[in-house]
């Protein structure tokens, strides 16, 4: 996926590491994500973070980014001027 020019995103790179397992990668200093399994081409991962880190799926993320964006970029009611 093609990010436009400029966009802060197109500055990321992809990180690709191998792990097994048992084996884990930390986020940060308390973000820790464990392998937990495989079966056939799915992956089980656990995450190991703060309460106040809010973790999600990338597709249920998503979902609620475009239901929250419309209301934040609204401005306010005509009734409130």
């Amino acid at each position: 996926m093609q990010k436009p020019p400029g966009d802060p995103a197109s500055e990321r790179h992809v990180l690709v590491l191998k792990r097994r397992v048992g084996e884990s990668l930390m986020i940060g200093r308390d973000i820790e994500v464990v392998v937990v399994g495989i079966r056939g081409s799915q992956v089980r991962i656990g995450i190991e973070a703060p309460r106040a880190t809010t973790v999600h799926r990338k597709e249920l993320f998503d979902r609620l980014r475009l239901r929250v964006t419309p209301r934040c970029t609204r401005g306010a009611p005509a009734s409130a001027a």
